[in-house]
């Protein structure tokens, strides 16, 4: 016989209680549905299912090139082509300046054995030659005076260091200077290498610091672990809350980022260098922050970084997934560069939250 057979009150009271436990099931499975939802979107959990969760630093052993061998003696006079055109000839290497944007000059010098005779550097400098002068402006530029100062027999440099008047002050003063590309790519590294080796005097001991160079940097990313997909990195360029930048191509951070195994978050940037702003931020959409170290601790480390616009709406900046490395090696493109990359991948794919 049937319940609600006869008697209406029962049938009302039964199908009353079906509909409220059938609402009931319903709205378990929505909220299990949201909660699963809003886990994915808080926590980016797919950006995030390998690697470094949280803030990490990329470290070496040592911030300091490792020389190829003892003091070379150089075979001069050479004549060899300036990255200006001009064709150069290099008569004596005993007072060697070096100035470029992220110090690479004076590691490639340092490298070759011929840290000794090095009498003047840029502003960014690893620890051995912290004493040497430095002879760059606050923005990397040459300070002339300094320079001159230095009484240096050759001067090694770039095209961005010095503009076109600073060139033509320093050919009226005399000084012998030799220019390079200031282009940052993995394929650069080691011609760059061997043309300062060879303008120098010493283009066997350059062979050998480029080979082992070469043999650092393969070693280095064929050991970075395989993602599907790829992570998508910014790099960001932070002097205070005054300077923030979001790195895109021709930067040298493009380059750092392809040899990570990672997509570049400012791939569609228009130029190597933008001024951040939330809609560029945001539609980069990064799942990681590289920073130098020093312009991390400008805008006030992690938390800081938080205020910068848009970084907080990135998956990254939700994960707060940043990870930092030394501003005199991160884009340095020189003889450090298999550390580098080692270090990051470490930093990237292998760290855990700090």
């Amino acid at each position: 016989m049937s319940v609600t057979s006869g008697n209406p009150s029962v049938r009302t009271q039964w199908t009353a209680g079906v509909r409220t436990g059938w609402s009931r099931c319903v709205l378990a499975v929505l909220a299990l549905t949201l909660v699963a939802a809003s886990a994915a979107c808080g926590n980016d959990s797919a950006a995030t299912s390998t690697g470094q969760r949280g803030p990490a630093t990329a470290t070496l052993n040592s911030l300091d090139p490792v020389p190829i061998g003892p003091e070379p003696t150089p075979t001069l006079p050479v004549t060899v082509r300036s990255f200006d055109g001009a064709d150069v000839t290099v008569t004596d290497s005993s007072r060697i300046v070096a100035v470029d944007r992220y110090g690479t000059l004076s590691q490639i010098v340092y490298a070759l054995g011929m840290g000794s005779k090095l009498i003047g550097r840029s502003t960014v400098a690893f620890p051995a030659i912290h004493d040497v002068p430095n002879v760059a402006g606050g923005n990397g530029s040459l300070n002339m005076e300094g320079l001159l100062a230095q009484r240096p027999s050759i001067f090694l440099t770039d095209t961005v260091s010095v503009t076109p008047p600073l060139r033509e002050q320093l050919r009226a003063a005399g000084v012998t200077v030799v220019f390079f590309d200031p282009e940052r790519t993995m394929d650069g590294v080691v011609p760059q290498i061997e043309a300062v080796a060879t303008a120098l005097g010493v283009p066997d001991r350059g062979k050998a610091l480029g080979q082992r160079t070469r043999d650092e940097i393969a070693a280095a990313t064929a050991a970075v672990p395989k993602q599907d997909p790829p992570l998508s990195i910014a790099f960001l360029y932070l002097r205070s809350t005054a300077i923030t930048m979001l790195a895109g191509p021709g930067s040298g951070a493009d380059s750092l980022i392809a040899a990570l195994g990672a997509k570049d978050a400012g791939a569609a940037l228009a130029e190597p260098f933008v001024t951040i702003t939330s809609e560029a931020m945001i539609a980069a959409a990064p799942d990681l922050l590289l920073v130098m170290s020093d312009g991390l601790k400008s805008v006030g480390g992690v938390d800081g970084l938080q205020k910068v616009p848009g970084i907080a709406q990135t998956p990254a900046g939700r994960n707060k997934r940043v990870v930092d490395m030394s501003d005199s090696v991160v884009l340095s493109f020189g003889p450090n560069t298999g550390r580098v990359i080692a270090a990051l991948s470490e930093a990237v794919y292998g760290a855990r939250p700090a």
